[in-house]
């Protein structure tokens, strides 16, 4: 059995939801830079990276949700994609120059500008090829648990109730455990 042939789109080709609108697009890059400035901060500082996908998801639902639509998940994916890229690019740029440098090269915007737009131009030319292949022909085969992440979270979005509101509970949950952190002095960082 195959599982590609299980596969179901969510939206249907009868639909016509929004998809590529100017306010997912903006807001989108607003959370790609926002993530990838502090992403950017984390590798600096830790020497390591998260991926932004699953936050920007849930912010896109957040915001761009509107009471008397019936489907965004193709809008809010388009949220997540967008913000997701740019963190992306950010993370490799870090980890990028700070080898150039110690290789010899002077440290210039110009260069550092050429390496973010080669790299990001290089992963979307290698992953529009690839991506009937990895997503919907392999569907159900591979796994992608952050993909499936982002994913579950859209759908859980788009659906409401209980589902969303988990979600939500645990970032309001995470919010309040840091600020007690830091605001209060609760649980040390680090020793």
């Amino acid at each position: 059995m195959n599982p590609a042939h299980d596969f179901r789109s969510r939206v249907s080709a009868d639909e016509t939801p929004p998809e590529l609108t100017l306010r997912a697009v903006l807001l989108g890059a607003v959370l790609g830079i926002v993530f990838g400035a502090s992403s950017t901060y984390l590798a600096l500082r830790v020497g390591l990276t998260v991926s932004a996908s699953v936050p920007i998801a849930v912010i896109a639902i957040a915001l761009l949700r509107r009471r008397h639509e019936q489907r965004a998940i193709l809008e809010h994916n388009i949220t997540q994609t967008v913000g997701s890229a740019g963190e992306s690019v950010a993370a490799a740029v870090v980890f990028t120059v700070p080898a150039l440098i110690f290789l010899g090269y002077p440290l210039r915007v110009e260069l550092s500008t050429l390496i973010a737009l080669t790299g990001g131009m290089l992963g979307v030319l290698l992953m529009v090829p690839l991506r009937r292949y990895l997503i919907v022909k392999e569907h159900g085969v591979l796994r992608y648990p952050e993909g499936k992440a982002c994913a579950e979270i859209l759908i859980a979005g788009e659906e409401g109730g209980t589902s969303a509101r988990k979600v939500f509970v645990g970032m309001a949950v995470g919010a309040g455990f840091k600020a007690f952190q830091s605001l209060l002095g609760g649980v040390k960082p680090s020793l």
